[in-house]
């Protein structure tokens, strides 16, 4: 990458009139700012649709989209809901996401549409689906999740289908033909909006930075339609699991609970399905972020059942096996590595062998002068955030860091309070050698813990804070672009 800088927001929080943020006006608008900011980089999260907890790290598929992102407006101006059916959908301008509210006003006005498209849209629904394999195996799997009252898809009554037995899958596409043309239609809806969006950003000279988690729910499409690349029983039950040893962020450590891939049958065909998702994913984004890189190397493995992820062991990864493969694959894909977490010196090997920039973060700095995430420490070729979706805002990290942090921040940065010191933060990140410097929105707008998007080990409450209308404006562009000027990164 060449020296730049970029802001992370995800989709959903974006402002607007129907209770989460769309690929629409407001997406627009928000390429508009970071133009003018003198940013080249949006930084999204996960855009699949969201399982348990409405994470977007719970996706039900690796490669769908999520229709909570399909911007009503859009299906308005094609003549497929009427202005009286937006005006029930919309809701109060508000920071926090209600997503009861927004799935009761969304799937009627969805399915709305769906009638008046039926028919006209349906010749550019199966040019879509031939393109796009993975839409039959995900329509199919959601239909039938929503036919058997939501259950996952190890607890379906029918053998067959739960096996994913061809003969089974011809007879349920049969019995469940109208949900499943519906809700091929609301992907070809998403993928529709989104290339239009990602074309208008590329337009304006600002590129998408993508989040691939590495891991994926074990109730989704990908595992119920290959469950062979990963470690699972008989019956689709794992026997281990992913999470983390203890860290910075939970002293349990943290249970995901997604299945672990059977690295071995994956290698052995090539890592086809690595292939397959990279290859969706290259098309969605400008750069991809490896979420969990260090994963590649060694992973925790936690035996099925735990009550936390402190009875796992490290087991050992795919390495260059698999890199080596995307990147042969992908040259002109630019790859970013998550590499936090506990590291050790072979995971510095890997992501160096590799050759992909890996992150620094500075609210992980202020330990003393030894940390290697105080940017005097930087070298060229890596990445520089101010903090991921799973930390605090720089304020509200400042208001609840120790009294040995504020006191390595006030001699390091020269300040002594929290505005201050999110401040302070955002002009060390712009002024260090990292190549990009990123930094959530939150940070720009001076919020707090109040604006955070996520806490790691916490399951409710997260991924509900969004922009207000208004908050974003020219004064602030302005105000971001000098700052990014100042330090050669515009």
């Amino acid at each position: 990458m060449e020296r730049s800088a970029g802001i992370l927001l995800p989709i959903f929080s974006l402002p607007g009139a129907y209770g989460a943020g769309v690929l629409g006006t407001e997406a627009r608008e928000f390429v508009d700012f970071l133009r003018d900011a003198g940013q080249k980089w949006w930084q999204i999260l996960p855009i699949g649709p969201t399982g348990a907890g409405n994470s977007p790290y719970t996706s039900e598929s690796t490669f769908a989209g999520s229709p909570l992102l399909i911007d009503l407006e859009h299906l308005a101006a094609e003549g497929l809901l009427d202005r009286s059916d937006l005006e029930g959908a919309r809701v109060p301008p508000s920071d926090r996401i209600d997503y009861g509210e927004l799935y009761r006003l969304r799937e009627p006005l969805l399915r709305k549409a769906f009638q008046r498209a039926r028919g006209k849209g349906d010749e550019a629904v199966r040019a879509f689906a031939e393109k796009n394999p993975w839409l039959a195996e995900y329509v199919l799997y959601r239909a039938a999740k929503i036919h058997f009252e939501n259950a996952a898809w190890f607890d379906w009554p029918d053998e067959g289908l739960r096996r994913h037995e061809p003969e089974a899958l011809d007879r349920w596409r049969r019995e469940l033909q109208e949900d499943v043309a519906f809700r091929s239609y609301v992907q070809y809806w998403f993928f529709t909006q989104w290339a239009e969006l990602k074309d208008y950003a590329n337009g304006n000279g600002v590129g998408i930075i993508g989040d691939m988690p590495i891991y994926v729910s074990l109730d989704s499409a990908d595992v119920w339609s290959e469950r062979g690349e990963f470690l699972l029983d008989g019956e689709g039950r794992p026997s281990k699991v992913a999470g983390v040893p203890p860290d910075y962020f939970s002293e349990e450590g943290q249970l995901w609970g997604n299945p672990l891939y059977d690295w071995p049958a994956m290698k052995r065909d090539g890592f086809g399905w690595w292939i397959r998702r990279v290859e969706g994913a290259s098309r969605l984004f400008d750069a991809i972020r490896i979420d969990h890189f260090r994963g590649l190397e060694s992973y925790w493995a936690v035996p099925a059942g735990s009550d936390t992820a402190k009875t796992g062991a490290w087991e050992k990864g795919p390495g260059m096996d698999l890199l080596r493969v995307l990147i042969s694959w992908f040259p002109k894909t630019t790859y970013i590595a998550e590499d936090l977490g506990i590291l050790t010196d072979d995971v510095h090997r890997l992501r160096e062998e590799a050759g992909l920039p890996g992150m620094k973060v500075l609210e992980f700095a202020f330990s003393g002068p030894d940390n290697a995430y105080l940017p005097h420490h930087y070298k060229p070729g890596c990445i520089c955030y101010t903090g991921t979706h799973d930390n605090d805002t720089a304020a509200g990290w400042y208001a609840h860091a120790s009294e040995e942090e504020r006191a390595f921040v006030k001699t390091y940065l020269g300040v002594s309070d929290a505005g201050s010191a999110a401040r302070a933060l955002l002009r060390c990140g712009q002024g260090s050698v990292a190549e990009l410097f990123v930094a959530q929105m939150q940070d720009y707008l001076g919020l707090g813990s109040e604006a955070r998007l996520n806490v790691p080990g916490v399951a409710e409450g997260n991924w509900r804070w969004r922009l207000l209308p208004g908050q974003v404006t020219e004064a602030l562009a302005e105000e971001i672009r000098a700052m990014t000027a100042a330090f050669s990164r515009c």
